[in-house]
């Protein structure tokens, strides 16, 4: 795959990506990010907004599956919670965790697509494995790196602007 820092699409939030703009992109799995797509990394409580998005696509036809590089247990205990499937400890952008997650569901990567607020990690990583990729702005740069690293990506988030998801969400 070709190295690519920019994302297939841009969104606002994660909660942005309906089943129904999915399917029109032929997407038949839906890999997650989780620290600041999910949920902040200061707490492990959804949003009200971002439960109901959590237990719609639980009910839709499109699997989702949390790919994290997180070490903590925090990420297990929240997905065991809400029964979600992941893969801890990724190295994205690396494959090694991408592909894993893609195999317990027999994907390929023309149907997948991973959505995470990292271009570094996230979209890097989906791209190299030949992914659908979807760049969700950050829920909360709380703290001086993540604010730094969100400066870095700036111009590519400039570049990928008119990649940006519009469609009424259904």
């Amino acid at each position: 795959m070709p190295l690519s820092l920019l994302p297939k699409y841009r969104a606002e939030s994660l909660t942005d990506l309906t089943p129904a703009f999915l399917r029109s992109r032929n997407i038949r799995l839906l890999l997650l990010d989780f620290d600041n797509t999910v949920v902040p990394y200061t707490t492990d409580t959804p949003t009200a907004e971002m439960a109901a998005w959590l237990e719609a696509m639980k009910a839709s036809d499109i699997p989702i599956c949390v790919v994290s590089n997180s070490r903590k247990d925090r990420v297990k205990v929240f997905c065991d919670q809400w029964g979600i499937p992941c893969v801890r400890r990724a190295l994205k952008p690396l494959g090694r965790g991408i592909r894993q997650a893609m195999a317990q569901f027999g994907a390929v990567p023309e149907q997948t697509a991973l959505a995470g607020d990292q271009i570094f990690t996230d979209t890097l990583g989906g791209n190299l494995c030949g992914l659908t990729t979807v760049l969700v702005m950050p829920i909360n740069n709380h703290n001086f790196w993540l604010k730094a690293r969100h400066v870095l990506e700036q111009p590519l988030i400039y570049l990928a602007r008119k990649r940006s998801i519009s469609y009424e969400k259904s």
